[in-house]
């Protein structure tokens, strides 16, 4: 599984409208981020309490991309 389907995977679980949610990866120089893209209306959930949903999101991808040797970074991307 990518670390692609699986950040799709994990943020689609939590919001209303999983058909809206996309992911995007763009590799730079300290290594991949995934950038994550959903309904205005599920940013809140996506977020969390104090940040706390998407500190999880964050550190469980950052060791699944720690076992290949790579750095991963999530950002929620809001308008």
């Amino acid at each position: 599984m990518s670390c692609v389907t699986l950040v799709r995977h994990l943020v689609e679980q939590l919001v209303d409208e999983p058909d809206v949610v996309t992911v995007s990866e763009q590799k730079e120089r300290e290594g991949v981020v995934y950038l994550v893209s959903v309904a205005p209306n599920d940013v809140g959930r996506v977020i969390g309490k104090n940040g706390r949903v998407v500190a999880a999101i964050r550190q469980f991808v950052s060791a699944v991309a720690a076992k290949e040797r790579q750095r991963a970074y999530v950002k929620i991307v809001t308008d």
